[in-house]
């Protein structure tokens, strides 16, 4: 680490290029992160996947038990991801959802930096380097993901870099440190892990893939047969299994169907879907293809197969999260692919292309269009939350919920069942039957809004649809 620290100080002083790339990092970090918060300002952020990760570690900093009201599931069996809990030990000093905005924005960006010394480790020169860094920072599911709540997973970006890094110093012990940390931030990334056992076992470390084959296990058999039940019962394993239900109601099940009945293959894969998902993944990079390392690339095998098979459209689009630790494996298949002797790039062409496919699959245009489209609520909704006590238990719609997470009980009306048998713990509604948000609908609103007008709670209604009810 002092080395890394000690190259990072001699290349800011001495190297114009490496200057260049930390400033438009940090640029692009800013950017985004305002465009998030914009978005989030704009009653465009939800319940999933923003305001649930603000409570659980809203609870955690107030030493709580972090089980969420709106999921019953608690901080760590969501996802086994432990990293959650230093952001809690921040949450103690500055309690704000934009602490995750923020640490979104600059993971991603900032992971530019270590791809800067990977690619010097490689000994490609500094103009083919900043055309990586580039293609990275423009890659679409990079901005798409930026713009989509808030996910741990993107921490795990930068340190998969310096895994890299240590893995060209041979410094292993390091490495199993990085994918400890990894694992941290997602269970789905034990996928990742093991994709990287797969590479080490193709480069012949075979103790060295040993160790990454067997931390993913454990750390996957911890958390699926101890951590979750102890934690939540089977919540934790269900929703990751649903999505495979067409080749087993197990994890032992879908794995065996998988190897011995191709046939359940070849008749439940969504084909089109599919193939369309990998020409969309390696557009941006179609004209880099001839100089990548397949050895790398296979790191990511296990993510794309995951992929595929599942039965969530989902997980193959460059909107979600999913794709987000394979776009980054194909830039760093990229840099293992260079040669010491490499010769430059089609440069402007190639710049060109990343713009191109950035534009046509990036989805900046959302601010003109999709996330203006709620600028008439802004006004009654922040006149809504001033009138909310931080300590009052709250029944609100999904896109409200970010900007009322930080207490004890916060649900949305996402079925009905969910809400009738609880529905006297709340004090405040908070609700639009005219737009519902995401899992709701106007019906399930206008039944809580009466229920609570039937009991003498008080009303006030806005011209947009808006509604607040307050028990007497």
């Amino acid at each position: 680490m002092n080395l890394l620290f000690s190259n990072l100080i001699r290349e800011l002083k001495k190297n114009n290029s490496f200057r260049f790339v930390c400033s438009i990092s940090f640029a692009f970090g800013i950017i985004f992160w305002a465009l998030s918060f914009t978005r989030h300002l704009l009653l465009q952020s939800n319940a999933y996947d923003l305001g649930l990760f603000d409570q659980w570690i809203w609870l955690a900093s107030k030493g709580e038990e972090p089980y969420s009201s709106m999921t019953g599931l608690h901080l760590f069996a969501d996802h086994g991801a432990w990293t959650l809990y230093i952001a809690s030990f921040v949450y103690k000093i500055f309690p704000s959802i934009h602490i995750l905005l923020l640490s979104q924005s600059f993971s991603l960006c900032l992971t530019s930096i270590p791809l800067w010394f990977l690619c010097k480790a490689k000994e490609i020169n500094n103009r083919n380097s900043v055309l990586i860094i580039l293609c990275w920072l423009f890659q679409p599911v990079v901005f798409n993901i930026n713009l989509f709540d808030f996910h741990p997973e993107v921490w795990a970006m930068p340190i998969l870099v310096l895994y890299y890094l240590f893995e060209k110093e041979k410094k292993f012990s390091l490495c199993l440190l990085m994918s400890f940390f990894i694992l941290g931030t997602r269970d789905g990334l034990v996928l990742l892990v093991f994709g990287l056992g797969v590479e080490q076992f193709l480069k012949k470390r075979f103790w060295f893939s040993f160790g990454l084959f067997f931390t993913s296990t454990a750390w996957f058999i911890f958390l699926n047969n101890f951590a979750y039940p102890a934690l939540n019962g089977d919540k934790g394993t269900v929703m990751a299994l649903s999505r495979y239900q067409a080749y087993g109601s197990n994890f032992s099940e879908i794995i065996l169907n998988i190897l011995v009945r191709p046939n359940l293959l070849i008749s439940n894969i969504d084909w089109e879907g599919s193939l369309f998902y990998l020409f969309i993944l390696f557009l941006p990079v179609l004209f880099f293809l001839r100089r990548i390392s397949f050895q790398t690339l296979a790191v990511s095998l296990p993510l794309l197969v995951t992929n595929i098979l599942s039965d969530s459209s989902a997980q193959r689009d460059l909107v979600h999260q999913y794709s987000l630790p394979i776009s980054l494996i194909i830039i760093i298949s990229l840099i293992n692919g260079f040669q010491k002797n490499n010769h430059y790039f089609r440069y402007y062409f190639r710049l060109f292309w990343i713009l191109l496919c950035w534009s046509a699959l990036a989805k900046p245009w959302f601010f003109t269009g999709p996330y203006l489209d709620r600028m008439q609520l802004i006004k009654s909704s922040n006149e809504a939350f001033a009138m909310i006590n931080k300590k009052a238990n709250v029944i609100t719609t999904s896109y409200f919920v970010p900007h009322l997470s930080q207490r004890k009980l916060i649900k949305f009306p996402n079925n009905e069942n969910q809400l009738v048998g609880d529905f006297k713990k709340y004090e405040i509604l908070l609700l639009n039957p005219q737009d519902p948000g995401w899992g709701s609908s106007g019906m399930i609103q206008n039944y809580y809004l009466e229920s609570a007008k039937e009991q003498g709670w008080k009303c006030k209604v806005w011209q947009n649809g808006q509604e607040f009810c307050r028990k007497r």
